[in-house]
Order: structure tokens, then sequence, then C-alpha cells
């Protein structure tokens, strides 16, 4: 006998280990106001946005006054931190990178490495995300091998610098108040990063469109043409590129959170769809085949959130490796995009269509599985160190 299916709000939630009950009290109540509005303010509303490939500026305010345009600075728990990103990703995976990026890239970097006068300058408006940052390191040509292959460069001129290049792929990069611009020094050829006010002459920004994920995302196509830059422009805790590695290991950590995330809303979608639509008189959540999507999205979530809950505390002793970011990036994006083709193939038809979630969350598990560093590139980090042999190609 087939028993009635429960309602999804008396079914265990996605934190299927119990992971918010490891953070003390005031961060646990802080993360059920962020979750409580994301969910009713964020998750159904931006996909029109999605859709449209707009960037949903009216939901920022509040978002900023949940503290989400500081969480990294706030001095909360690295396992609060993931919580939060991993719950914006549960809602929409476009604005987890916006906010992720922001965090992790522009406002941490302003905070780590610029002067006083250029924090002092910048981060107040970031913070309350009344400014916007955009990171420019990727360009046309140099993904995957940007360390070595960086082109766009910065030369003194006088009491300045100017710069020339081009960047690719750029979050943010039409919109953004604040570049932070990597280029190599053609007199010693470090590469070393610059704040650029994206309203100086020489800054010219173009939308990639077309994209099938990420598409809240404002990525650009940058072109710096004799841009000119007073002296004090130039970071001075980022004279190097190995200032961005610290950078990057510990954003390709904060992917894995959004991998987790969207594994909450695969999981989310999912039980909900089965539970609810009704075929040959039963709800599918009644079919063995639909029982085996949502117990394997179960599985592969717990995993996801188990290896990210213990990297938080790798990174918490300041012991983060980059093997073990790459890993728990590969891992959480790979099984991820597993979680998600099955539950697109579970809701059927409907799974096409992005107002019901799945196509779009799919749809953004393609963008993440790649930034950051591809699945492969990761992996190829992994082995490297576990065998002491480079498969790059050299």
């Amino acid at each position: 006998m087939t028993s009635a299916a429960a309602s999804p709000r008396s079914l265990p939630g996605p934190d299927l280990l119990h992971l918010e009950r490891q953070l003390p009290g005031s961060e646990r109540e802080r993360l059920h106001a962020i979750t409580e509005h994301l969910q009713a303010e964020v998750r159904h509303q931006s996909v029109d946005a999605w859709n449209k490939e707009e960037l949903p500026r009216h939901l920022l305010p509040a978002l900023a006054e949940l503290g989400l345009g500081q969480v990294a600075q706030d001095g909360s728990s690295r396992l609060f931190q993931g919580l939060v990103h991993a719950q914006i990703a549960r809602a929409d995976i476009s604005l987890s990178a916006l906010l992720g990026i922001h965090n992790e890239l522009v406002v941490g970097t302003i905070a780590a490495f610029g002067s006083p006068e250029q924090q002092e300058t910048w981060l107040p408006g970031l913070m309350k995300l009344e400014r916007l940052g955009a990171f420019c390191l990727t360009e046309p040509d140099h993904g995957s091998d940007i360390a070595g292959g960086l082109a766009t460069t910065a030369t003194r001129d006088g009491d300045g610098w100017v710069l020339n290049g081009r960047k690719r792929w750029i979050g943010l990069g039409t919109v953004a108040d604040l570049a932070l611009v990597w280029a190599r020094d053609t007199a010693d050829g470090r590469i070393k990063c610059f704040a650029v006010d994206t309203s100086l002459p020489g800054y010219t920004a173009s939308k990639i469109e077309h994209k099938i994920g990420l598409r809240i995302m404002q990525n650009a196509d940058i072109e710096l043409t004799d841009l000119r830059l007073p002296a004090d422009a130039l970071l001075p805790g980022a004279e190097d590129f190995s200032a961005a590695n610290g950078l990057l290991k510990d954003s390709r950590a904060w992917v894995g959170w959004q991998a987790v995330g969207a594994q909450m809303a695969v999981f989310d979608i999912v039980r909900d769809y089965a539970i609810e639509r009704i075929q040959f008189g039963k709800p599918l959540a009644s079919f063995q085949l639909v029982q085996q999507v949502i117990a394997e999205a179960a599985g592969n979530l717990a995993a996801c959130s188990g290896l990210m809950a213990q990297v938080t505390r790798v990174q918490e002793a300041d012991d983060l490796q980059m093997m073990q970011a790459a890993l728990a990036k590969s891992t959480a994006t790979r099984l991820a995009r597993q979680s998600a083709s099955q539950a697109r193939d579970a809701l059927g038809g409907n799974g096409l269509l992005s107002h019901y979630g799945i196509a779009k969350v799919m749809a953004d598990i393609e963008a993440i599985h790649t930034y950051e560093g591809s699945y492969h590139i990761n992996s190829l980090i992994v082995g490297r160190a576990l065998t002491g042999v480079s498969a790059f190609v050299s």
C-alpha cells in the first residue's frame, strides 16, 4: 500500500547533516533571517531577471541590510559565511556569484592589499552594495594559463601608469564602479593590481550576451586603451601575482559552497515537485525511480556539505592548500551537475521550463562547473599534488 505524501514543510530540510547547529545562537538566528528573506523575496523573483539577462538591482538594498555586502569582513565564522553563500545560491546562483565575487575578490582584495586611502575611498560604498566592483583577471587568450600568459600591460609614465589590454568574462564589468585590474608591469614583468575608476577615459566594457547560465550576472569584455592612472592606483599589497593566489584559493573553496547551495535548490525542487505532481493517480514521489533520484540528490548534497564543513575548519586553521580548494570545488560542482541532470529528467517536460526552477539551476551549474578554474584544470591540480607529476602543458 502506498502511503500518502507528506507536506514538504513537515519533512527534513536541505541541511541534512545539521551544520547549522554548529553555529552559535546569534549566527544561527542571523542565518535563518537571511534564508527566510532569500526564499521569500529572491528565489522566485529572480526568474524573470534571469530570463531577460538583467541585473535586478532593486534586490540589492535589502541584501545589503542583511549584511551580505560585507559578510567576509564582519568577523563571522567561516562556517557561517559558507552556509550564507550556500543559501544565496539556493535562492539564485547568479546572485550568489555576484555576492561571492564581491566579498571574496573585490572587497577582500581592497581590505587585504589596498592602501588606507583606497580602503577609505572604496570600502564603505562596496560594503553597502551602493557601489559595485569587478575583478579583472581573465583575458580573451588567457584563462587557465593566466599566471604565465597575462598580456595586459602597465607602464610607468611620469607620475602615473598607463594600462593597455583586454579582459574577458568579467563579472559586473558593465555596471561596476571599481575595476580591480591585474596587469603586467613592463619594467619588471611582475603582475600587479590596480584600482580603476570605471568612469575614466580608456575603460570600455561590453556585455557578453546569450549565455545559457548565470544570466543575471553581467559578464563583460573589457578594453583598456591608454588608460591613465595616478601612481596611487597601484594596490601596495598586490605588487606580485602571489597576492592573487591566496585570494583565488579561498574563492575556489567558496565555489564549493555555491555548489552546495545549488544542490539544496535541486533537492528543494525535485522533492516538492515529486510530492505535488500527480501521475497515474498517484504522486510522483510514490514511484521508485523518482525516489531514487531524490535519495541520490540528498546523498550528493550531504557528501558535499560535509566536505565543505571540513574545508572551513582547515581555512580557520589557516592551513588551506590549493589542492584542497581544487578538490572541494571540482568534487562539489561535479556532484551538483549530476544531481541537476537527474532531477531535470524527473520533472519530465516541465523540467525544460525555467519557471519550474530546475532548468535554471542546471544551466547555472554549468557555469560554476567551469569558472574559478574549470573542472578539469582543478582535477589536474589535485592530480599533480597527489602524484608529484604535472600533467599541464609546459
